[in-house]
């Protein structure tokens, strides 16, 4: 929210109280809905979910961008528009007159001017075509203001952190990356996404995304307030993305650090020499990825989740499980489920317990037989790696996404092993689950938060 310079009073009301910024219109060009379009998201933009095209008064002496109708919206919004001053464009080709305000021009690339009331506006070079830039606006108090056009990221990240950060969220989340990782966008940053079309998904799947990304949409008229002022939009430290084949939950997990800089990818699958198919998949998932993460192939977690660091997108557990299972003798353990073998050497006393096992939960040792009980040593062993893995996940600082198979809901499996594994992984997921902030599931490509 930025201070108010002295501006005039006209006879329709107030130009702006004091440290004003409104959001006059917050959609994409047109609107949402668009007039006479059927899609879901503009069928869902009803009431409050309507939205004009994308338009923010500051300080009621500059306005950024003025579609049509845009004295309407400043009305709806308890604003007047007769104490604009400057007005302001990002499209070189949008400029010219617009009834009632100042001309309507747009800035070149790097230009600086210091409006009418004292604020200070920069005219930011974009990643798109010459001729459409973004502005920085700073108020005469310090407070900055940045605003990026739709589709748009700066082409040089850098400067000042804001305080306020207006910006096509779902659809450039890597530029909302770009400024966290220049410093632009910090902890404290306010970030609202702005031109919201029928291109983004219908809310509230939109508002999910939004949280995911640690941004926040308002209304038209809505007025970004004090009460946002010092903090952004809390992300969840720990996230567990579940779903069966193909249900896109890659996907939503990758999508949930999208805007987030230096992400760290763990890829668990390994490689399969001579599996032209498995080979595809895996280069199909690599071009989705944004070119500046880095990749790692290992089923080693332990250290990366204790480590400090980069986000962690972890993918997937599933894969892990199969691993830990080969590496412990697993899959053909003739004692797996003999009750009267002798206990081997990582076997914690005492019977099972099938259901949770003490404070730590299911899958850990040392509280119950956590990984499913039983007395062979490839039980146990496993056991003891799912109680290290879970222990980490509970001890994780950095932010970490992991993506792992729901596998209990389909058909029995038609083999001992199998079965084994569906049982195994129903326990590591329900595990890793206790130890996260955030737990989805995955089903046709849409998202259900079950924590």
């Amino acid at each position: 929210m930025l201070e108010r310079s002295e501006g005039p009073t006209g006879p329709e009301g107030p130009a702006g109280p004091e440290g004003s910024v409104v959001l006059l219109g917050t959609g994409g060009d047109g609107g949402l809905p668009r007039e006479g379009c059927p899609c879901a998201a503009c069928a869902a933009a009803l009431g409050g979910r309507a939205r004009g095209a994308t338009s923010v008064l500051v300080d009621g002496t500059l306005l950024l961008e003025a579609p049509p109708g845009v004295w309407g919206a400043a009305a709806r919004a308890g604003r007047s528009l007769t104490g604009v001053r400057t007005l302001l464009t990002s499209r070189a080709a949008g400029a010219g007159r617009v009834p009632g305000l100042p001309d309507a021009r747009a800035l070149a690339a790097g230009a600086e001017e210091v409006l009418p009331g004292g604020h200070r506006v920069r005219a930011a070079a974009l990643d798109r075509p010459a001729g459409e830039v973004g502005y920085e606006v700073t108020s005469p108090g310090g407070r900055r203001l940045l605003y990026l056009p739709p589709g748009a990221a700066l082409a040089a990240p850098g400067g000042q952190p804001c305080d306020l950060v207006l910006l096509d969220v779902l659809g450039r989340p890597d530029a909302l990356a770009a400024l966290r990782a220049a410093g632009t966008v910090t902890p404290a940053t306010d970030v609202v996404a702005v031109h919201l079309g029928h291109e983004a998904p219908p809310w509230p799947e939109a508002g999910r995304r939004l949280a995911a990304a640690g941004a926040r949409a308002l209304p038209d008229g809505a007025e970004p307030g004090a009460a946002a002022q010092g903090r952004g939009v809390p992300v969840p430290r720990r996230t567990l993305v579940l779903g069966g084949a193909r249900s896109g939950k890659s996907a939503e997990a990758e999508r949930r650090l999208a805007a987030f800089p230096g992400v760290h990818y763990v890829a668990t699958a390994g490689r399969r020499p001579g599996d032209a198919e498995w080979a595809a998949r895996v280069a199909r998932h690599r071009a989705r990825r944004p070119a500046h993460w880095t990749t790692a192939e290992t089923c080693d977690l332990v250290p990366l989740l204790t480590a400090e660091g980069p986000p962690l997108l972890v993918d997937c557990l599933s894969l892990w499980l199969t691993d830990a299972m080969d590496a412990v003798g697993a899959w053909d353990d003739p004692a797996w489920e003999d009750p009267h073998a002798p206990p081997g050497p990582h076997d914690p006393p005492g019977p099972d317990d099938a259901g949770p096992a003490g404070p730590a939960g299911p899958g850990t040792a040392g509280a119950g037989a956590g990984a499913g009980g039983g007395r062979g040593g490839a039980r146990a062993a496993l056991a003891e790696r799912t109680a290290a893995l879970v222990a980490a996940f509970r001890g994780a600082r950095r932010t970490v996404v992991a993506v792992s198979n729901e596998v209990g809901s389909g058909v029995v499996p038609a083999t001992p092993a199998g079965r084994r594994f569906r049982d195994e992984l129903g326990r590591l997921n329900a595990a890793v689950a206790a130890e996260c902030d955030c737990v989805l599931l995955v089903t046709a490509g849409l998202a259900q938060r079950l924590r």
